[in-house]
């Protein structure tokens, strides 16, 4: 009996060539997002970056920054040559270690502008949340395969994955890290819709989750303020509505053309974070408008056409790991955007390949390496999955 409890048939796998070239639109997409990303962090940051280092230095964020981008496509083509079985056959047990990195943080954690969500081991600082948001999607799609057809009873399609996913959203909620909660609660119910569980229950866990959220809110006063300040900026435009004021001014202030690379005047410490979450508004003001789409249209692109790899792939845990990935990357993206617009409340949620933040960016380009392992299969026959 075969230890993934499947069986391929053997003219399928002779389809599986070692040669096959990763999808080279979907690289190109990537190599251009992060180019960009790159170039503007730069531009958002050189204000910053001089006045934390006394005037002579522009590029420190660059420089960290570019540090991890390049660990970060090491690991990206490190996952590019691992076939998709290999994240099958280890899903549980990387799950585990998750849970202990997320767990650690209440014990041995250290605070960041303000925030307890990094751990610090052999003198790399990361934040657990990251690799969570990996293992989540792994485990949820060898999960979906487990279960088959039976994800449309409640006992698999209910019980079986929201017990995965509460084994990290609980650590979570104790870092009190409510954007990542948010966020890989968003990814989950899309693939739990994908894997085929019942409507009418993914309704239902929309309405707690909803209700979770504002006792949440009730209770975390810097959460509440964050609502107060999305609804009513100008009320206190000193504090709470200071960063999404700033944040509208540099977008209007980029008209259709932008002020020109470079010669955003936000950036000169007015608005905070202006390297991080919010700068996409940076984007916005030195680009304008013009520059902001054609942004916008790369990471659609790049999102379209990871959805296409995943209706490609040759089984169907390549298809639904796949389509998780791409989904965390697409939910990243909205919430930001929407953050930055101001058509949703602050949720500290950054612009993938963009905002400063080595974790995260070396995360998402090794994620994007599994996606790219996975459309090497692409133009092969779906293998046939039999339960035993």
């Amino acid at each position: 009996m075969a230890a993934d409890k499947f069986l391929y048939a053997k003219e399928d796998r002779r389809r599986i060539r070692a040669g096959e070239s990763v999808d080279i639109p979907f690289l190109i997409l990537l190599l251009l997002l992060l180019t960009v990303g790159l170039i503007m962090l730069y531009s958002a940051s050189s204000a910053q970056s001089e006045y934390d280092t006394g005037y002579t230095i522009s590029t420190k964020y660059l420089q960290k920054q570019a540090v991890c981008a390049f660990l970060g496509l090491v690991c990206m083509f490190f996952f590019s040559r691992i076939r998709a079985d290999f994240w099958f056959k280890y899903a549980w047990p990387i799950y585990g270690v998750s849970i202990l990195l997320l767990l650690s943080v209440l014990v041995m954690g250290q605070s960041v502008n303000g925030a307890t969500r990094w751990i610090n081991i052999g003198g790399i600082q990361f934040q657990p949340s990251e690799i969570a948001k990996f293992t989540m999607i792994v485990l949820f799609a060898r999960l979906t395969r487990n279960f088959g057809s039976d994800a449309g009873k409640f006992r698999y399609g209910v019980l079986g994955f929201s017990g995965a996913l509460m084994g990290i959203l609980v650590p979570l909620a104790l870092e009190k890290h409510l954007s990542a909660i948010m966020l890989m609660g968003a990814v989950a119910v899309v693939m739990m819709f994908v894997a085929g569980t019942r409507m009418k229950w993914l309704f239902a866990g929309a309405g707690i989750a909803v209700a979770f959220v504002i006792v949440y809110i009730s209770f975390m006063g810097y959460a509440g303020d964050r609502v107060t300040a999305w609804l009513h900026p100008e009320q206190d435009p000193g504090d709470t509505g200071y960063q999404i004021l700033q944040s509208l001014y540099a977008i209007g202030s980029g008209g259709l053309f932008g002020l020109g690379f470079g010669k955003s005047r936000q950036k000169y410490l007015y608005l905070p974070f202006q390297y991080n979450d919010y700068i996409f508004a940076i984007i916005c003001e030195e680009l304008g408008l013009f520059g902001a789409i054609l942004i916008v249209a790369l990471f659609s692109a790049l999102i379209l056409r990871g959805y296409w790899i995943a209706l490609h792939a040759s089984d169907r845990f390549s298809t639904v790991l796949a389509a998780g990935l791409i989904t965390l990357i697409a939910v990243q993206t909205i919430l930001n955007l929407g953050v930055v617009t101001n058509l949703l409340p602050s949720t500290g949620i950054a612009l993938p390949f963009f905002s400063y933040g080595g974790t995260a960016l070396a995360v998402n380009l090794g994620e994007m390496g599994v996606v790219l392992s996975i459309s090497r299969q692409r133009n092969q026959t779906k293998r046939q999955e039999v339960s035993l």
